[in-house]
């Protein structure tokens, strides 16, 4: 009887032995599987650079080419349909600018590369901007500005030298083709860069209107609450002339949009919506639209809106205003004053809007009372 015991007892404990067992080869492969996506997932964000564990600790990495990386040759039509490649170029220095012609901070600094032209030429420097666009928007850029370069269509190309980067960025290559200096990225930092290239025994040439570099900021988080706001006139959708002197004595929510804008799309039913609700408060809303007045006209009547939607050429009243941002909205007084800083984005738009509908109302009450 004993026997029996110890024998039962053994297998009971062989078997818990068994379980156990297998209970920690589980474990420990459920944790390599998990350390396996770790490091799968720590790759992955490496190169999508995004910060890994740790990465906060670690300088940051600069982006662009190195510098002595020989850029790799391209082959893309000039406006004329011509193909222009970089190696037409050898012999001389080359300022690559990756451009478009959309692109507001682009147009801003279009005078101050084309004041440059002669300085490029005597310092054997070639100016190529490699654009976006088709050839006629970057021909009316380049004769407004006076630009006098190749301007090279990428028309939906990769390229690879600028590959995930924002226009305006530039490139100043050595007559080899090689990176001669860290990428320039921004209104700011091209055209210091071309001015650099540009340059005759170190002597740096002194653009228009600039400023000491203490005060270099190019205004781009718009105007300020208590200044003026600018005064435009400019065709609505019918073709008529509008102008903000026409709201004077009354309150405007002036809202910049963009038919090809995401954002833009979600904010004009609402703010459709509460002009229904609030036409008569005292509160206007008067819509600055860019691009193509058709493709305007399609957005204004898909999304209901039946207040005035007026058009820019490209981004000439947003630079007045201070903003290449869309969607954005400045609140305008009745005397035409800026009454609060720059409203960005479809919840801080409609958050104004609503409270400025809401004082019109109150308002209009008061005085029936």
């Amino acid at each position: 009887m004993e026997e029996a015991v110890l024998a039962i007892a053994l297998v009971v404990f062989f078997l818990l032995l068994v379980g156990l067992w297998f209970f920690v080869y589980q474990l420990f492969r459920q944790q390599a599987r998990l350390l396996l996506r770790l490091d799968a997932l720590e790759r992955h964000l490496g190169h999508a650079g995004s910060h890994a564990p740790g990465a906060a600790a670690r300088p940051p990495v600069l982006q662009g080419l190195p510098v002595g990386t020989e850029v790799p040759d391209f082959r893309l039509p000039d406006l004329d349909g011509r193909t222009v490649s970089l190696a037409d170029f050898r012999g001389r220095r080359v300022l690559l600018i990756y451009w478009n012609p959309t692109c507001g901070f682009c147009d801003m600094i279009g005078p101050d590369l084309a004041v440059l032209h002669k300085d490029f030429e005597r310092s054997n420097v070639s100016l190529v901007l490699a654009s976006h666009g088709d050839a006629d928007s970057n021909r009316k850029l380049a004769q407004e500005h006076g630009l006098q370069a190749p301007i090279l269509l990428i028309d939906g190309r990769t390229f690879e030298a600028f590959q995930n980067m924002g226009t305006p960025s530039a490139y100043l290559l050595d007559e080899q083709g090689k990176v001669a200096e860290p990428m320039a990225v921004g209104a700011e930092a091209v055209p210091r860069l071309a001015r650099s290239a540009a340059a005759r025994k170190g002597k740096l040439k002194r653009l228009p209107g600039e400023k000491p570099l203490s005060e270099s900021r190019i205004p781009r988080g718009g105007l300020p609450a208590g200044t003026p706001a600018p005064a435009f006139t400019l065709p609505d959708l019918t073709g008529r002339l509008a102008s903000l002197d026409q709201y004077r004595g009354g309150r405007v929510l002036l809202v910049f949009s963009d038919p090809t804008c995401g954002p833009c799309d979600q904010l004009a039913p609402k703010l459709a919506d509460l002009h229904r609700r609030h036409a008569g408060n005292g509160f206007s809303i008067l819509m600055v639209g860019r691009g193509d007045a058709q493709e305007n006209r399609r957005k204004a009547t898909e999304h209901g809106l039946e207040f005035p939607v007026v058009v820019q050429d490209r981004w000439k009243l947003s630079k007045e205003y201070g903003t290449f941002a869309t969607p954005v909205a400045f609140l305008i007084g009745k005397d035409g004053i800026i009454e609060q800083n720059v409203a960005e984005g479809t919840e801080k738009i409609l958050a104004l809007a609503e409270k400025t509908a809401s004082e019109g109302k109150e308002s209009s009450r008061g005085r029936m009372v």
